[in-house]
């Protein structure tokens, strides 16, 4: 059984592709990069040689992955490069503070007015989290 603990990327060493579509990556002449020969995407190697990184810019973070002797395993972004704690102080804001304040000051007739707005501004920050994660 092989350690679990990253290990330093070698670039004279095959490795599979961490997007899981079955290539293998090749090093890239004269860079600190390889491409992978089946998805077509490049990744970077930073961290000290210890983390490989997906050049791409159609997401809002980088994924990252680390070397564990027979696989990789992704690397959790920091909490703060997330959109989770934003749309969570969005949501309590809205729960807390400016539900029951819109509740009390409208009058009958405009009570489900209030509603629906409540709930559409509380939809929004799962749109967020959601358009932010999915793949």
């Amino acid at each position: 059984m092989q350690s679990q603990k990253p290990e330093k990327i070698d670039f004279n060493t095959e490795y599979p592709c961490p997007c899981r579509r079955r290539g293998q990556l090749i090093p890239i002449t004269l860079t600190e990069a390889f491409g992978c020969d089946r998805c077509q995407q490049i990744f970077v190697v930073e961290d000290n040689g210890h983390v490989l990184e997906q050049l791409s810019t159609t997401y809002p973070y980088k994924r990252a992955w680390r070397w564990t002797g027979n696989s990789w395993h992704v690397v959790q972004p920091r909490l703060g490069e997330s959109y989770l704690p934003i749309a969570l102080g969005i949501l309590f804001v809205l729960v807390i503070i400016w539900l029951p304040l819109a509740l009390r000051l409208a009058n009958g007739s405009s009570i489900i007015a209030w509603a629906m707005v409540a709930v559409l501004l509380a939809i929004l920050p799962a749109l967020m989290v959601w358009l932010t994660y999915r793949r």
